[in-house]
This record gives structure tokens, sequence and C-alpha cells, in this order.
């Protein structure tokens, strides 16, 4: 099939190294190992990695600052008293408006017909359903989080009712809606997307990147670790990830098993406090913070740690699919992390790692302890993790059953 990723989220830099960034090239990585030809329409193309192999095509963002104001009218602020996260959201309105006809000039000069718009839902984004309506293809809307919700959570938000109402249209005007998880589901279903109209595909990992033979010696070297038992975090260092806590919960092994160390790779908001905490608590040797690291360079940094946490913050309505949990396992390495929504599903206790009740410190660290001075669990955990990514968690299975989803709208005609 042809198909059109269009994300037109100017938060995800396609070629970045966040997590975001690292769906969007792997799925299309995968999709084109279907055999599909994939045209890629992104709001910010980025840098810092290789391209998938697809057709890319950057639509950066194009409002003025003139629309911005106009729009703002539209609500009755005057430009003097727009603030600037007002003018982005604003700003989105904007090019939404706008969206439609770019994308559908751009596939024009490439000469792209496609078979169907696949497209990762941004806030205040509604093209999407215009551009399939126009192309008279499937629209099928990939969902990883309760945006408008996430949004005023954790960045603020200043249009909350139209973000809401935005959403809500956005998800029930798609054919199909791909939520990561099954939180993320029930919240589709909040706003009254049909249940039949809504697929559960969480992350997924290149399990030919990752993989238990990747060899971390030279990052143990670089970091100066030497046998040292390793405990590791990858992440984009964001508020939710628990890392105060992670601190908190290794100070607490430390005691214990004094040669320990914690590996955080990454870059990300939380980095500056950060530094700024191993340099006040005397941790440098302890705690080694690596800064950005190409996703590349990610398998041999998961080869270089003994175990892997996903250490997030007690909390209701967790919606998450991590990344650097599905990494983990491929690679080979044992999972800790609290028992929260799809974690308690990924990591099997017992099996492919271990599960702790969320926010209790105690009883993380004693998992940590638990695992570190028991190698041959440790190792057998790996191997578990391994077998059960290889065999369940490939982006190519999330590939097919999406393929399979599109195949069955085309076939039956099922679509707006």
């Amino acid at each position: 099939m042809n198909i059109v990723y269009l994300c037109a989220d100017r938060g995800i830099p396609v070629l970045g190294d966040k997590g975001a960034s690292v769906h969007v090239r792997e799925f299309v990585t995968a999709l084109a190992g279907l055999g599909h030809e994939v045209t890629l329409l992104c709001a910010k193309l980025g840098s810092g990695n290789a391209p998938p192999p697809a057709r890319v095509i950057e639509l950066a963002p194009d409002e003025t600052a003139d629309e911005v104001a106009r729009e703002g009218r539209r609500f009755g602020v005057p430009r003097a008293e727009l603030d600037p996260g007002l003018e982005r959201e604003l700003g989105k309105l904007v090019a939404d408006r706008k969206l439609c006809w770019r994308v559908l000039q751009a596939l024009d000069q490439a000469r792209v017909q496609p078979d169907v718009l696949y497209e990762r839902y941004a806030l205040f984004h509604q093209a999407g359903a215009q551009v399939a309506s126009a192309l008279d293809v499937p629209h099928l809307l990939e969902v990883n989080a309760p945006l408008a919700q996430e949004q005023e959570r954790f960045r603020g938000l200043r249009l909350k009712n139209l973000a809401a109402t935005s959403e809500a249209q956005t998800l029930c005007c798609a054919d199909h809606v791909i939520a990561v998880s099954d939180a993320v589901r029930r919240h589709a279903l909040a706003l009254d997307v049909d249940p039949e109209q809504v697929t559960v595909l969480p992350n997924g990992v290149d399990t030919r990147r990752f993989h238990p033979a990747n060899d971390g010696a030279a990052v143990r070297q670089r970091y100066g670790l030497g046998l040292r038992p390793v405990i590791g975090f990858v992440g984009s260092l964001k508020p939710w990830h628990g890392l105060d806590f992670l601190i908190e919960s290794f100070r607490a092994v430390q005691a214990r098993l004094p040669s320990a160390a914690l590996l955080l790779v990454g870059e990300g908001p939380a980095l500056e406090a950060l530094r700024a905490r191993v340099q006040r608590e005397a941790l440098h040797g302890q705690v080694i913070l690596t800064g950005r690291v190409a996703h590349a360079d990610v398998p041999a940094h998961l080869a270089a740690m003994d175990l892997t946490v996903a250490p997030y913050d007690a909390q209701d309505g967790f919606y998450f699919s991590p990344l650097k949990v599905v990494e983990s396992l491929a690679a080979g390495r044992a999972v800790v992390a609290p028992r929260l929504g799809q974690l308690a599903d990924l990591v099997r206790d017992g099996v492919t790692g271990r599960l702790y009740p969320p926010g209790d410190g105690a009883a993380f660290a004693e998992c940590l302890l638990e695992l570190l001075n028991d190698r041959d669990r440790l190792q057998a955990m790996g191997r578990a993790a391994a077998a059960v990514a290889q065999r369940e968690l490939g982006w190519d299975r999330t590939a097919q059953r999406v393929t399979d989803i599109v195949r069955r709208l085309r076939a039956t005609g099922s679509y707006r």
C-alpha cells in the first residue's frame, strides 16, 4: 500500500532522540519493511539520527504574528495581552486551518496517491480528517496520551475548553483509533468513540538492533564502571519519570551495596537539577549523567547495565506505553518498575523483572538489591525478557496489525 503518515506535532522532531521521535521513525521503518511505500509529512524534521526509509516532507508551521493576533481577537484577547503560552496555542489553530491544503499540495507535487492516511494525534489539530476525506481514503489516528489533560497538567493550557472539544471531535471523526494503552483506550471511549473503532497497540521495539548480543564494554570503560553492578535508566528526563525518587532509592541500595552505580542516559528538563544534586550530594562517580545519547547508541548503553528501571511516580490514570521498557526487555535486561498501568503487563513480576508498589522507595530498593545480589536469577530474567520481546513486542507486529485494520476498512468501504 501507499501510506501517508502525518505528524503535525511541532514538539516531535522526527530525527530527534525523544521517545515520540523514535516511535515515528521505527514504526515507519516497520511499515516499509512490510513492503509499503511510506510518505512521512512532519511539522519538524530535526536532526541527530538517520531518517526512516520513507519519502520525508517537512511542513514547518507557517503562522505569522499578524495571523496569531487576529486569532487572538476572535477570542477577545487584544494583541498586547497575548502571552507566549496563548500565542503557541493560537498558532496551532492558525496552522491547522491551512494544513489540509498544504498536505494536499505536497502530495500532489510528490505525485503521491495514498491508500490510507495514518496520523499521530497532535493537540489542536483536526486537519487529518479533512485530508482523508479529500483523498477518499481511510483515516487512522494514533493516540499516545490524553493530550489536553497532559498539556494542562505538565505545561499549562489556556484554551482548555477548546482543546477538550477539539480532542473529542478529532478522535470521533477518525475511522479507527490506535491507542497505545488501555488507559488511552478508556479515554477515547469516554469521548464517545465507538469501542469497535479502537485498537490497543503498545509501543514496540526493533529487535534487530535491541538484543542481548550487544556489547557494553566500551560504554563501561568510558564511564569508569569496570565490573561494578550498574542500575540503568534511559529516557528524556521528564517530570513524571520519578528521578528524584530513583536517586533516593539508589542511596538506600548503595548503603548496602557500596559498589553499585547508577547510569542515567538522556537529556531533558530535569538534567540540570540532577547535575546540581549530584554536585550537592557528592555523588560523582556513583551517579553518572551521560547527557544526550543518539538512539543508535542506546543498545550499547543498555548492554553496559545489569538491570534497568522505570521509576514512574505514583499517579492515577497512568496512560504511558514506555518505550524505554520494551527496549530494555529486548536488550535482555530485567526491568524494575512500579505496578502501574501497562507496566504491570510489560514486566512479568519474577520472570522478566520486578514490580513494586508505586511510590514505595523501600520496596523499590529491596527489588534492586534482590536482583543485584543474585546474578544467576538476574541473568535468567534477562534471557526471558529478550525472548518475550522477540516473540511479542517487535514493531513489525504492530505494523502488520495496522496493515490488517487498513485492509479491512478498505475492503468493507467502512470509512467516512
